[in-house]
């Protein structure tokens, strides 16, 4: 058949899953509900985001003369770092005790580290993540300033935040440290428990092969427990006399860009999809240059 006999078609009809309308009806639906779910899963994620880290604004603010902020983005701001933040060290600890499980007591894992646990142990972390940082937070922009409103910080942080009041700040400094005790030293406790029974097992282990894959299977979890526990117990605990304005200041600059950046990397490089993917194309590029 020549060229010029060929018809060219200017669109084409999908089949779809059904022809009927009924059902289709009803795919519509529950497609339509599942892609807004995922739509506000990401739009949270990224608002939550927004709220939290505070990157765009600094970012701006290296760029701006009068750097502001406003009461109400203040407290937000405040809420989310302290939630997220409390609600991480929690979730560590029970990553840190499905470690000791998987490793002290591998055969009976599935039934203690079951779903129902699973969902428990994550929504504690959460309930009580949001509760701390709730009290908190109120305490904290309920402090009257009597006009002082030159924050020394690079974003709102509860440390800097009470600096400015023009009360006695006694109780909310006790509650800082009650908050700290519940949300930070508790569970550092825990996964230094739990790290302490997995080291002692992983030891008697007499192949080096299953010493080596013990820990691996440890590795990128006891990385981000040691940066994120370290940097907040350095600053939280120690007393407020030892506590510099510039040395908060690198604490929050380091869990708002550091860790996230360093996250993805120290999780991925244990993963051992994404180990064989790196090696496979290190390969390639190798062999290409030979």
């Amino acid at each position: 058949m020549g060229r010029d006999n060929v018809t060219w078609v200017s669109e084409f009809i999908l089949m779809g899953l059904s022809s009927d309308r009924g059902t289709q009806a009803g795919l519509f639906v529950l497609f339509a509900a599942a892609y807004l779910l995922t739509l506000l899963g990401n739009g949270l994620i990224l608002l939550l985001i927004w709220l939290d880290v505070g990157v765009p604004q600094m970012l701006v603010h290296f760029l701006l003369e009068k750097k502001t902020i406003s009461f109400a983005r203040c407290g937000t701001q405040l809420f989310f770092s302290l939630a997220l933040g409390g609600t991480e060290f929690l979730l560590l600890a029970a990553m840190a005790y499905d470690r000791y499980v998987a490793i002290c007591d591998p055969l009976c894992y599935i039934a203690v580290m079951s779903p129902r646990l699973c969902v428990a142990l994550a929504a504690v972390s959460w309930l009580v993540g949001l509760a701390n940082s709730a009290m908190e937070t109120a305490l904290t922009m309920h402090l009257p300033t009597c006009g002082h409103n030159v924050l020394n910080h690079v974003a709102c942080e509860t440390l800097a935040l009470i600096k400015l009041a023009c009360v006695d700040i006694t109780f909310n400094q006790v509650v800082i440290v009650a908050s700290s005790v519940v949300v930070l030293l508790v569970p550092c406790c825990l996964v230094s428990l739990s790290y302490t029974h997995i080291v002692a097992v992983v030891l008697r282990i007499h192949s080096t092969h299953g010493r080596r894959k013990a820990f691996g299977t440890c590795a990128s979890h006891l990385t981000v427990v040691s940066m994120s526990y370290g940097m907040a117990l350095f600053t939280y605990m120690q007393p407020r006399s030892m506590a510099s304005a510039e040395q908060e200041k690198l604490v929050v600059l380091f869990y708002a860009v550091v860790a996230p950046m360093l996250n993805p990397l120290i999780y991925s490089l244990h993963n051992k999809d994404v180990k064989a993917a790196l090696s496979r194309v290190l390969m390639r590029r190798s062999a290409l240059k030979q």
